[in-house]
C-alpha cells in the first residue's frame, strides 16, 4: 500500500532543496552555506529532512562536504552543449498512454530564484504545480513546474492533468517555441522512490528547462525527475563531410530526448 505521507515528505524536501539552491545561487563556488542548525531553524523542518536535500545537493555536485569545516557551494560544472540553435525544441513523444496527476497546485510569489529563470520580479505571482507522470498508469517521472500567472490566470490543476501546452495553444494563443534544456544523472531520495515505486537511491535523469515563446518570453521553469530504468537520452551528430567529400548539410550537433513535455 501507498505510503499516504509520501507526497507530502517528497514536497518539503523540494521546499528545502529549492531553498538551498538559491543559497548556492547567491554565492559563489567555495562560499560557506549556513549551518545545519541554523537551516532547520529558518526553515522549521528537522535535520533528517534537511540532510536529505543536502545529500543530493551534494551528490549532483552543487555542494560539497567538508568534514570538520562544513558545507560549501561547490565548484562550478564543466557544461558540455548537447542541441545546436537549429535544432527543435519538441521532441517525439515516447509510446505509450501519458497522463499526468496533480500532488500540489498553488499560487504564490515567484522569489528570487524563479524569479531570474522566468525573468519576473521577486513578488510576482506564479502557480507552483507538482505532478506524477504516468505511462500506461505507471508513474515514470516527477515535474515540479513554475508558470507565471500574469500568461496563465486562469490555470487549473484538470488542465495540467489533461495537456499543459494544449491549454496554452487553445485557451492563451501562446505557443512553447523554444526551451534550454540541462540534463544530468541523480539518485532519488526515499520520498520520491516511493512515488515512483523504485528502490531508495535508483538511479534517474534531473532535467531543468526553461520554455519560451516566439518572441523569447518564459513560459514555464520546469524541474523533472524521470526513472532511469524507464528513460533514455538519444543524440544524432553530425561530425564532419558527407561521404563524397562535401561538408555536411548541417554540422550542427542535436539531441532528440525520449518523452514528452506536455
Amino acid at each position: 500500500m501507498r505510503d499516504e505521507g509520501a507526497p507530502r515528505a517528497a514536497l518539503k524536501r523540494e521546499r528545502v532543496r529549492a531553498y538551498l539552491l538559491g543559497l548556492v545561487d547567491d554565492r559563489r563556488p567555495g562560499d560557506a552555506i549556513p549551518s545545519e542548525r541554523t537551516l532547520c531553524a529558518a526553515l522549521d523542518v528537522s535535520r533528517p529532512t534537511l540532510r536529505a536535500a543536502v545529500d543530493e545537493l551534494v551528490a549532483t555536485g552543487a555542494l560539497v562536504r567538508e568534514h570538520g569545516r562544513g558545507m560549501f557551494v561547490a565548484p562550478a560544472k564543466i557544461t558540455q552543449e548537447l542541441v545546436g540553435d537549429s535544432a527543435p525544441a519538441a521532441a517525439p513523444q515516447a509510446p505509450g498512454t501519458w497522463s499526468s496527476r496533480v500532488l500540489e497546485f498553488r499560487r504564490t510569489a515567484a522569489g528570487a530564484r524563479i524569479g531570474r529563470r522566468l525573468r519576473l520580479s521577486p513578488a510576482a505571482e506564479i502557480f507552483h504545480v507538482a505532478r506524477l507522470r504516468l505511462v500506461d498508469g505507471g508513474p515514470v517521472g516527477l515535474e515540479y513546474l513554475h508558470v507565471p500567472a500574469g500568461l496563465a490566470p486562469d490555470l487549473t490543476p484538470r488542465q495540467m492533468e489533461s495537456g499543459f501546452y494544449r491549454y496554452l495553444r487553445a485557451e492563451r494563443r501562446i505557443v512553447a517555441a523554444r526551451a534550454e534544456q540541462s540534463i544530468e544523472p541523480t539518485v532519488l531520495s526515499e520520498a520520491e522512490a516511493e512515488l515512483l515505486g523504485v528502490p531508495v537511491l535508483s538511479p534517474a535523469l534531473l532535467f531543468d528547462r526553461v520554455t519560451s515563446d516566439p518572441d523569447g518570453r518564459p513560459v514555464e521553469y520546469v524541474r523533472s525527475l524521470y526513472r532511469g530504468d524507464r528513460y533514455r537520452i538519444l543524440s544524432r551528430l553530425s561530425l564532419g563531410p558527407t561521404g563524397d567529400g562535401r561538408p555536411a548539410p548541417d554540422a550542427s550537433r542535436e539531441a532528440d530526448w525520449w518523452g514528452t513535455v506536455e
